[in-house]
């Protein structure tokens, strides 16, 4: 009888570890980190970004003796067909687990490559919809070859874990792909995606550095790309957005340029009222922030700097939305506010999810800083 348990008892263990004969063994995969999308000549153009985990799993500072990554190219009519002339180039199989980002070119979005690549990577268990979504108009491989300041770990980049910056400053939210999806199947359907540029403003001193920075966004629909709007447009998004964290302005003090001061604002409470006026509808909006202050370039009264500040929030916010009314995008989302509040006058007015804006649509925008802090007793300059 104990042979028999015996010979049981084995048979288990063998049905048991039979599960584990078609794992992949980890040091026969490449780890795709980054993946870039161009579109030429009818013809999508990939690049895959392939990391050194040896780095990454050693410290934050890699070692300069070998490569961080590599960035691997194919061309085909449809994604899938490009994936697999890529799969023929390397040496073992590609896994896509770790996918972090998407970058997509100028080119791929104006002939809605975003789509076909989203519909591709999410149909794989391998890949989740918590992967960032960025675009540029430099080369795409170039921008997958930028390496992190002091040459840190890939997988700590701004490209690869954004949210790590966006909390010292807030310019543009982080788009990953479930974001997208929701964006652009509610109303407005319109969406913005952070855009990346190639810099050089930082060096060592052997050479420059080429670091890839955040510039702008690109405006997205369903089924048309809508262009860039660059940074110094776009600094209003950002007080329009619960999410943000922080984010400076800066302001003359008086009609002398050089008489200026920075003021630190945080955590913005969004208040947006849609207000029916026959066939149309117009936008109160009322916007709280909390703000710190640092330098101040000579005394100055609390409620002078809280003037100034909330002056030049509002000037940002008007600058932004009639740039984007320039391309026919409700950069605030002002349409699903609507949507939420009242769908039936949403739905009389609305045209293709989204309710014709003009410049005079928002009725009145109010900005108040509730909370100013100067870290002293008195808002007097340190040094006199």
């Amino acid at each position: 009888m104990k042979r028999i348990k015996t010979i049981f008892f084995i048979i288990l263990l063998v049905i048991i570890l039979s599960g584990c004969w078609g794992m992949n063994e980890p040091e026969r995969m490449l780890y795709i980190h980054g993946f870039g999308v161009d579109f030429e000549d009818g013809e999508y153009k990939i690049y895959g970004q392939i990391i050194n985990f040896k780095n990454v799993a050693k410290s934050d500072q890699i070692s300069s003796e070998s490569d961080q990554s590599e960035v691997g190219y194919a061309s085909g009519r449809t994604v899938d067909e490009a994936i697999f002339k890529l799969y023929n180039s390397a040496d073992e199989k590609i896994f896509w687990g770790h996918l972090t980002y998407i970058i997509f070119s100028e080119e791929a979005l104006k002939n809605d490559a975003m789509k076909g690549v989203i519909d591709t990577l999410i149909r794989y268990r391998e890949t989740r919809y918590q992967v960032w979504l960025y675009s540029t108009d430099d080369p795409v491989k170039d921008v997958l070859l930028t390496v992190p300041i002091i040459n840190k770990a890939i997988p700590l980049s701004k490209l690869g874990d954004p949210m790590n910056s966006y909390q010292q400053g807030s310019l543009v939210e982080p788009v990953d792909i479930r974001r997208m999806i929701i964006g652009l199947n509610e109303p407005n359907h319109e969406m913005v995606i952070p855009y990346f540029s190639i810099s050089e403003n930082w060096e060592t001193v052997k050479a420059k550095d080429k670091i890839a920075q955040l510039s702008g966004v690109g405006l997205i629909t369903p089924t048309a790309f809508k262009g860039f709007i660059k940074q110094e447009k776009i600094y209003g998004l950002r007080w329009l957005n619960d999410k943000t964290k922080r984010g400076e302005v800066t302001f003359s003090l008086n009609s002398d340029a050089e008489d200026v001061m920075s003021v630190i604002l945080q955590s913005p409470k969004v208040k947006v009222k849609p207000v029916v006026e026959g066939d149309s509808v117009k936008f109160d909006i009322d916007i709280k922030l909390q703000g710190d202050v640092s330098a101040m370039p000579r005394k100055i009264k609390k409620n002078e700097i809280k003037k100034n500040a909330e002056q030049e929030v509002k000037r940002q916010i008007e600058e932004t939305y009639k740039e984007a009314l320039k391309k026919d995008v409700d950069i605030y989302r002002l349409s699903e506010y609507l949507y939420r509040k009242d769908v039936k006058a949403w739905k009389r007015l609305q045209q293709n999810g989204k309710v014709e804006l003009a410049e005079d649509s928002i009725r009145t925008l109010t900005v108040e800083i509730t909370e100013l802090s100067s870290g002293r007793k008195s808002f007097t300059e340190t040094i006199r």
